[in-house]
Formats: structure tokens, C-alpha cells, sequence
């Protein structure tokens, strides 16, 4: 039996590891982030009348955290991937492992380092963000959680390395629901049974981040303990062809890590800049007051990034799942076998990002009823942000594939000078599109990086821009009639319910999906593109469903 297991394993295509890699980091990224929204309903309502006051200060103390987090794990999930792909192809498992127990052994330090500060440095933090008092016992229980979050980062790099990101992604799907159910109970207790002090509530929600962190490191350790047994009979079989250097190791990562940061950042620089100029350049050609254009930000720059980074959630999936395997190759010196990689890949992010993308517009009014209000211009916007969606999600899986070919110079050169085009564009674009203008921004400065990515990718791998192309033409095609489909039961069931209502409204979004889903997906499977783009498994599939 274990010898037809790890045969099996071997003759998996990099189509099957993408398919079944890109299965488990959907159910654990989407997965999270519909937690993270479906929470907040019941939470915001048991606050009663502090729950404005309440939401603003978990939001700040989340936003504050968030930027320990970024300086705590620095990019070392994905560089640690990157590295131990890379030694794991040329047989060097000895070397992982000294760079896997070197790195456990700084970030648990540096997770300290990191707690101490965010704790000690409350007060002055809580001033800055201009939360108050309040603030500090939630930025206090925020920073237990760094304790955690670092180690497990490491833990989470080696499983996307080894190509086994089913650990990654069940640790961040529980490491979610173990949070929400904390929140959930502590908030409930405290607001209806005990003595409904807001501040309290809040403070016990913030410390539900070092609870979920609890849970999901609790699973990390259960699949490595299996997985090191593994790990040590690989070792032994090591072909090591230089000392092994553990400092040197460590400085190499770090040195890999620095990319990840400012690439995995890109969008939400896109993002301040949008805020720190939207404001200043509306108030100078309109007669818009303060809290109105606050209100116009809010419509393109939060309410829809709430559902279009679901979206992009699956662009972030396959960018994880993607970077060890073009790593290996790369590594292996697999000319053939990376062009063909990098060219599927390209086809896979089409074939889920348009569809998705696209099921997103036609839905957009319900959509924004449902999580918000019935509002034609948050429609409208969410319909804009959503192709660009479609731009950001290129970026974040090209700007990956570069650095998996050892192209992070490139990678981030590119990336300025899209960032040079968003900065140069954004006042005209406003101007001229006012709420429009700054996705058009974004869009026009990541369209140039993603230009210059694809482009050096190319230069690199040589992989086959017609094929890759003819493959979107078709996609795009289906997904064309998909969308009549799906536009005729919208029609039909909008006769029926109505898009001003939150209840009725998600019953349509049900249906409409349904009806899409089912189009799309039996095309795909009848024109045998599925099995190309996501392996053998999609055969038992279609004979399941009878389709010839």
C-alpha cells in the first residue's frame, strides 16, 4: 500500500500538483476570508450602540498589527518555499533541513522581539492611530499572537515547498474558525451575560488572534510530525556538493525574503497612495464636503475590496501553489518542462479569474445589497474594480513567477516603474473620472508591470504565447456564454426577487451561480480543457457526471 502511495505521488504532472495545491489553498484562503465577513454580523449587532465606536477600534488595532505581522515574518513563508524547493530538486534534503531548523530557531526569537515591542510600545501606538486609551489593551492582547505567527510562518514555507500545501491551507481554515468561535463567545458572554463593557469585548476579540494562531500552529505540528519521518530518511540520502553553511543559509533567505515584502505589498501601496491623494485631489476642482468625499473613497477604495479580494484570493492560491513547482524546474534545469509550466500556468489563472471575475459583474448590484446597502454607484464601482481585479490578480501571480526564476531584481524594477505610472496618472485620472480615477490609475501601473513581467518570463522560459493565447481566446469564449446563461436566469429570477432586499437578493446570487457554475464547468469538461489545465482527475470527474 505505501509503495502504490508514493508511486502515485510520483507520477503526478505539474498539472495535477496544480490542481490538487490550488483545490487546498482555495478552500483555506476563500474559505477565511467568507469567515472573516460572516462574523462580523452577529459580533457587530451584539455591540449594540458601541458598535461603530467598537468596529473602529478593532479595525485600528488590526491595522497597527498587521504591520508587526508584515515586519515579523518578513516575507518568510515564500522564501523559505523558494529555498527548499530549490535544494529538495538537486537531492540536497540535509540542506533544507538546516535551513528549515535554522529559520525555526531566529523567527522564535524574532517573535519575541516582536511582542515585547508592539506590548511596550501600546501607549505611543494607540496615540499615533488616534485611538485612545481604549486602544492599548487591544494592541496589547494583538501582540501575544506574535509569539505564534512567525514560527508558524516557517512551518507553513516548508509545507509550500515540498509541495504539500494541504497542511498550509487546513492550518489557516481552522487557524480562522478557531478565532471567529473565540470572538463569537467571548463577545457574547461579555456584552449579554456579563457586564457589557465594549472596551472589554473588543480587547477579548483582538486576543482571538493568538487563539486561532494556537489552533492553526496545533495543526502544523500534527502534519510535520508525520512528514519528518519522511524529511530524516531523505536526509540520509543527501547529496550534499558544498558544506553546509547555516548562516550563510539564513542570510540568503532573508536576502530572498526582502522581494516577497515589497511585491506582496504592491497592491496595498496602490491602495495608500489612493488614500492619501484622493481626498486632497477631489477637494480642489469639486465643491464635495469632507464627509462626502470620505464616503466616495470608501465606495471604490473598502467597501468592494471585501469581495474583489475574494477573487484575487484564488490568484494568491495559485501563486503559492505555483512557486515551488517553477522553482523546481528551474532548479533542474527542465527547459521543456518550465516553458510548458509557466505557459498552463498563465492558462489556469484565466480559466478561474474569468469566470469569476466576470459572475462578480453581472451579480455586482445584488452583491452590494447584500454585504452593504442598495447603492447603483457601489455597483457600478464594484463592477470597475473587478477588471481590475482581473490586472492586480496578473501581477501578483507573474510578479511570483519571477522570483521563483531568480529574477527578483527584475521583479522589483518592474514594479516601480508601474508604480511611477500609477503615481503619474493618478491626478488626471481623477480629475477627469473623479471616484473612476484612481482604479484607472491602478490599472493603467500594474497593466505595464504585468507587461514587463509576461515579457521577461518569456525572454526566460521561451514557453509558447500562441498557444497561451488561443487558450484565452477560448476561455474568454466560454465565458461569454456563460454569461448569456447566466444574464437569462437572472431576468427570470428577477422577476421574482427583488435586488433591493438583503435576503432575496442572496437567493438570487445562489441561483444566477448555480446556473453559471453548471454552464461553465460542463464546457470545460465537454472541450476536454479542463484535463489539460488541471490534470487526469478531471476524466473520473466527467464520467462521474455522465458527460461524453
Amino acid at each position: 500500500m505505501i509503495n502504490n502511495t508514493k508511486q502515485t505521488e510520483v507520477e503526478l504532472t505539474n498539472e495535477d500538483k496544480m490542481a490538487r495545491g490550488s483545490a487546498w489553498m482555495t478552500i483555506g484562503n476563500i474559505g477565511s476570508r467568507l469567515l472573516g465577513v460572516i462574523y462580523i454580523l452577529p459580533w457587530y449587532y451584539w455591540l449594540g450602540e458601541n458598535g461603530e465606536v467598537g468596529n473602529a477600534l478593532f479595525n485600528i488595532g488590526y491595522t497597527v498589527y498587521a504591520l508587526f505581522i508584515m515586519i515579523a515574518t518578513a516575507g518568510i513563508p515564500s522564501a523559505i518555499a523558494k529555498q527548499v524547493a530549490f535544494h529538495n530538486s538537486r537531492q540536497e534534503y540535509k540542506t533544507s533541513q538546516h535551513l528549515f531548523t535554522r529559520s525555526l530557531q531566529v523567527m522564535a526569537v524574532f517573535g519575541v522581539i516582536s511582542a515585547l515591542v508592539m506590548y511596550f510600545m501600546a501607549p505611543f501606538l494607540a496615540n499615533v492611530s488616534r485611538g485612545g486609551t481604549d486602544l492599548i489593551p487591544s494592541l496589547r492582547s494583538l501582540s501575544v499572537a506574535l509569539l505564534v505567527i512567525p514560527v508558524m510562518s516557517v512551518i507553513r514555507g516548508y509545507f509550500q515547498g515540498i509541495q504539500n500545501v494541504a497542511p498550509f491551507a487546513i492550518s489557516q481554515l481552522v487557524e480562522q474558525i478557531a478565532r471567529v468561535v473565540y470572538i463569537l463567545i467571548a463577545t457574547f458572554s461579555i456584552m449579554r451575560l456579563g457586564s457589557g463593557d465594549y472596551v472589554a469585548a473588543v480587547t477579548q476579540s483582538t486576543f482571538g488572534a493568538f487563539i486561532g494562531a494556537l489552533a492553526g500552529l496545533a495543526v502544523l505540528i500534527y502534519y510535520f510530525r508525520k512528514e519528518k519521518i519522511k524529511m530524516d530518511i531523505l536526509a540520509e540520502r543527501s547529496v550534499e556538493t558544498v558544506e553546509i553553511n547555516a548562516v550563510g543559509l539564513l542570510l540568503t533567505t532573508i536576502k530572498e525574503a526582502i522581494p516577497f515584502i515589497i511585491l506582496g505589498s504592491g497592491i496595498t501601496i496602490y491602495k495608500l497612495w489612493d488614500q492619501f491623494t484622493f481626498v486632497r485631489v477631489m477637494s480642489g476642482f469639486t465643491e464635495y464636503s469632507q464627509r462626502q468625499l470620505i464616503s466616495l473613497m470608501a465606495l471604490f477604495n473598502g467597501n468592494p475590496d471585501k469581495l474583489s479580494m475574494v477573487v484575487i484570493g484564488l490568484a494568491t492560491s495559485m501563486a503559492i501553489v505555483g512557486l515551488p513547482l517553477v522553482t523546481e524546474a528551474y532548479a533542474k534545469k527542465d527547459a521543456a518542462g518550465l516553458a510548458r509550466l509557466v505557459s498552463n500556468n498563465l492558462q489556469l489563472y484565466m480559466f478561474v479569474m474569468m469566470p469569476a471575475t466576470f459572475g462578480m459583474i453581472l451579480l455586482a448590484y445584488p452583491l452590494n445589497t447584500l454585504f452593504y446597502n442598495p447603492n447603483q454607484l457601489g455597483a457600478n464601482l464594484l463592477v470597475v474594480v473587478c477588471l481590475s481585479g482581473l490586472v492586480q490578480g496578473l501581477f501578483m501571480v507573474t510578479s511570483v513567477m519571477l522570483q521563483g526564476l531568480y529574477e527578483n531584481k527584475s521583479a522589483l524594477v518592474f514594479f516601480l516603474i508601474g508604480l511611477l505610472v500609477k503615481i503619474l496618472t493618478q491626478s488626471m485620472s481623477i480629475h477627469l473620472l473623479e471616484s473612476y480615477g484612481p482604479i484607472l490609475s491602478t490599472t493603467l501601473g500594474l497593466g505595464v508591470t504585468c507587461y514587463l513581467n509576461v515579457r521577461k518570463i518569456h525572454k526566460r522560459t521561451r514557453f509558447n504565447p500562441n498557444l497561451t493565447f488561443k487558450r484565452t481566446v477560448l476561455i474568454t469564449l466560454m465565458t461569454l456564454v456563460m454569461m448569456v446563461f447566466a444574464g437569462i436566469s437572472k431576468g427570470i429570477f428577477g422577476l421574482m426577487l427583488s435586488q433591493e432586499s438583503k435576503f432575496q437578493s442572496f437567493l438570487l446570487i445562489l441561483l444566477v451561480a448555480a446556473v453559471g457554475g453548471f454552464i461553465y464547468i460542463y464546457m470545460a469538461l465537454k472541450i476536454r480543457l479542463a484535463d489539460k489545465l488541471l490534470g487526469s482527475g478531471m476524466a473520473r470527474f466527467r464520467r462521474t457526471l455522465r458527460i461524453k
